[in-house]
C-alpha cells in the first residue's frame, strides 16, 4: 500500500515538473510550497517531515528553519517566498495564534490569493482565535482575523499526533499538496496560453 502511494506521489510530481517545463516564459519560483507553522510546535514533527518528503520528491518547499540562514532579513525573505510560492500549507497547532509571525504569514497567503491547505494538528478549528493582547495594531488584528476565518472554512486535514497514523497522514498530506500544485500549474498554463492568444489576435 505504501509503495503504491509513493509511486503515485512520484508520478504526480513528474506531472508538475512537466507543467513547469511547458511554461517556458514563466520563471519557476524558488519555492513551490510555503509551509506556515509555529516553529516551536511542529518544526520537528509535521512541518519538518512535510519539508523533507516534499524535498525528496524534487519539489522546493519553504520552511523558515530550513531555508533561512543567519543574517537573512526575516520579513523580506518570508514575504518574498510567499509571493513567489504557488501553494501554502498552514499547520495549525494549539498555540499557533500566539505567534504574530504565523498570523502575518497566513494573512499574506490569503491576501495574495494562494491556495492554502489547512492542517489542524491537535487542535479543532473552533479553538483557534486571534487574541487582542493590546500590542498588535488594529489593522493587523483585522487582517489576521479575516485570514484565520478563511482558513477555518477551507477544507483541510486533521491529525492527532498521539493516536494518529503518521504514515497514512503524510501520504494524504503529500497527495493534497501535489494535486493542488498540479491544478495551479494547469491554471497558469491556461492563463498564459489565453493571454498569448489575445495578444496576437488583437495585434
Amino acid at each position: 500500500m505504501q509503495q503504491r502511494s509513493a509511486s503515485a506521489a512520484k508520478t504526480l510530481c513528474r506531472k508538475i515538473l512537466n507543467h513547469h517545463n511547458q511554461i517556458q516564459p514563466l520563471r519557476r519560483p524558488p519555492c513551490d510550497v510555503f509551509i506556515n507553522h509555529r516553529c516551536i510546535d511542529t518544526k520537528r514533527t509535521i512541518s519538518g517531515l512535510l519539508f523533507n518528503h516534499l524535498s525528496g520528491l524534487g519539489l522546493h518547499p519553504f520552511l523558515d528553519s530550513k531555508n533561512m540562514k543567519p543574517g537573512d532579513k526575516l520579513f523580506d525573505n518570508i514575504d518574498r517566498a510567499i509571493h513567489e510560492s504557488k501553494v501554502g500549507v498552514a499547520v495549525f497547532s494549539p498555540r499557533y495564534c500566539e505567534s504574530y509571525f504565523c498570523l502575518h504569514e497566513l494573512a499574506l497567503l490569503m491576501e495574495t490569493k494562494k491556495r492554502v491547505i489547512p492542517i489542524f494538528c491537535d487542535v479543532k478549528p473552533s479553538q483557534l482565535h486571534v487574541k487582542d493582547n493590546g500590542l498588535c495594531p488594529g489593522k493587523d488584528l483585522q487582517r489576521f482575523t479575516y485570514a484565520l476565518e478563511e482558513a477555518k472554512y477551507t477544507v483541510g486535514l486533521t491529525f492527532d499526533t498521539i493516536e494518529g497514523d503518521w504514515s497514512q497522514f503524510l501520504t494524504t498530506a503529500m497527495d493534497a499538496v501535489v494535486h493542488n500544485l498540479i491544478e495551479v500549474d494547469a491554471e497558469e498554463t491556461h492563463k498564459h496560453h489565453r493571454g498569448y492568444f489575445m495578444k496576437n489576435y488583437y495585434r
